[in-house]
């Protein structure tokens, strides 16, 4: 079966027990993956009942592959450098799911699902899944769902998950909290584009490949690729045996993207050989549960008729610079504790 089904409507999903589409996704059926991740990715309380309870019944088969997350400026070429990397991994005997969050329409929320046609030859591999999901205005243009999308991916038994984001410069700390390698994409431009990388970017990276290394733009390629190499040298290691590479790839050609595959299973290397794979994967965990909590106490006072209203009068009183962003807040907590107390 072809590996990029699309998204399937929400209401099919209900057509499938539950307990049968654990299993069906446990035996790698692309239609049932896709009816999981459109469960998880809906905003109805019954669908979230349920898409919990799902990914707690798919957790025992997660964590075996490896999470990569993508990032660069719209242009840069990652698309096609997934779908480059992509093809060598599956030449590898490995099988790779990619995670394309995609722009959504600001009218109707309806997302562009550009990548699907821009990796037409890797979404017609037998071995490759890809899901484009729209970001329905999503800090970062990550869906709030991903990390779930990434459990019932491994779940259903590829090696390698992709996340990549819409590249708009908000979504890289999200996308590295919930990924093993974080890969920064570059564009050959010197000396100069090495002020407009925020330092956070540049600190995340795991990885970084200056891509487009082609044609007349080889020498550009190689000064960036030198300028961003002396700066990762005087920045502070995030790990002890790694070295931050800076590497030169052409996804257009196939050139430089195998030394970037190896860099990928080096790094994975070395961060089991010293245990910062599993403490990575530790931390991310409990950094979804507070979020997760945290969202889940604003949902609860949103659903509260009365605190909802006090809430958009302290939202009022903020804007107009009558209370402090920490006071309303406070106050609204109280009141949240004090209405909680009396109805227990």
């Amino acid at each position: 079966m072809p590996g990029s089904d699309g998204p399937a409507p929400p209401a099919a999903d209900a057509a499938m027990p539950d307990a049968e589409l654990v299993r069906a996704v446990r035996e790698g059926d692309r239609r049932a993956v896709s009816r999981a991740i459109t469960l998880v990715e809906s905003g109805r309380p019954d669908h979230r009942r349920r898409a919990e309870r799902l990914v707690d019944a798919l957790l025992p088969n997660s964590g075996g592959s490896i999470r990569m997350g993508v990032t660069g400026v719209p242009g840069v070429g990652k698309s096609t450098l997934i779908e480059a990397l992509g093809g060598l991994i599956i030449e590898r005997g490995h099988t790779i799911a990619v995670l394309s969050v995609d722009p959504s329409s600001a009218l109707t929320g309806g997302s562009i699902l550009g990548d699907k046609t821009r990796m037409e030859t890797l979404s017609r591999s037998p071995r490759a899944y890809i899901r484009p999901s729209p970001a329905r205005g999503v800090f970062g243009g990550v869906g709030r769902r991903t990390r779930e999308s990434i459990v019932i991916l491994e779940a259903a038994g590829f090696d390698v998950v992709i996340v990549e984001t819409v590249g708009v410069g908000q979504s890289e700390t999200l996308v590295a909290d919930m990924t093993d390698l974080f890969l920064l994409l570059l564009l050959p431009g010197g000396g100069d584009e090495l002020q407009g990388i925020k330092r956070g970017i540049m600190e995340l990276a795991d990885i970084v490949a200056v891509n487009k290394a082609d044609d007349d733009r080889l020498d550009a390629a190689g000064q960036t690729r030198a300028d961003y190499g002396n700066a990762l040298r005087l920045m502070p290691h995030r790990y002890r045996d790694w070295q931050v590479p800076v590497l030169a790839c052409s996804a257009r050609d196939g050139v430089g993207i195998e030394e970037l595959w190896n860099a990928v299973k080096a790094f994975v290397a070395a961060m089991r050989a010293e245990g910062a794979f599993d403490r990575r994967r530790e931390a991310q965990r409990l950094h979804w549960f507070h979020e997760e909590l945290n969202q889940g106490l604003v949902d609860l006072v949103r659903r509260d008729e009365r605190l909802a209203s006090r809430m958009k009068h302290a939202e009022a009183e903020v804007r107009a610079n009558r209370l402090s962003a920490a006071g309303a807040a406070h106050r609204l907590i109280e009141e949240f504790s004090r209405s909680r107390i009396h109805s227990s």
